[in-house]
């Protein structure tokens, strides 16, 4: 079974920088892709961003310009780099990977516990 650990979250003034790390660990896993979610209080879970294995990026247009998620495929982490850091990006942090368990080719979600980051003066 993978486990998905997040570290990093904090309080961190508007304008500000916060870098978020995720570590997924386990046996005989392959990580297909890494991503981050948000969820404020009173909203649902959103898509924050991915990377695959390859280095692909996805993010929302919200964090665009802002946010970027870089993967180390030698040790399972995933980062997140916030800069220009907002109120309205306050939110639980969520990190997620998706793997397969060889020679299974079915994929397979592991979610992290969540890591506060709080935008205010």
């Amino acid at each position: 079974q993978v486990q998905v650990v997040e570290s990093g979250g904090g309080l961190v003034q508007p304008g500000g920088s916060l870098r978020l790390s995720c570590a997924a660990s386990g046996s005989f896993f392959v990580v297909s892709s890494m991503g981050w979610y948000r969820q404020a209080p009173g909203n649902q879970r959103e898509l924050v961003g991915t990377i695959t294995q390859s280095g692909t990026t996805n993010y929302a247009d919200s964090v665009k310009g802002r946010f970027t998620i870089s993967l180390d495929n030698a040790r399972n982490t995933v980062y997140l780099q916030m800069n220009s850091l907002k109120p309205e990006d306050t939110a639980v942090y969520y990190c997620n990977a998706a793997y397969i368990v060889p020679p299974s080719p079915r994929l397979v979600g592991a979610w992290g516990q969540g890591t506060q980051v709080t935008v205010s003066s």
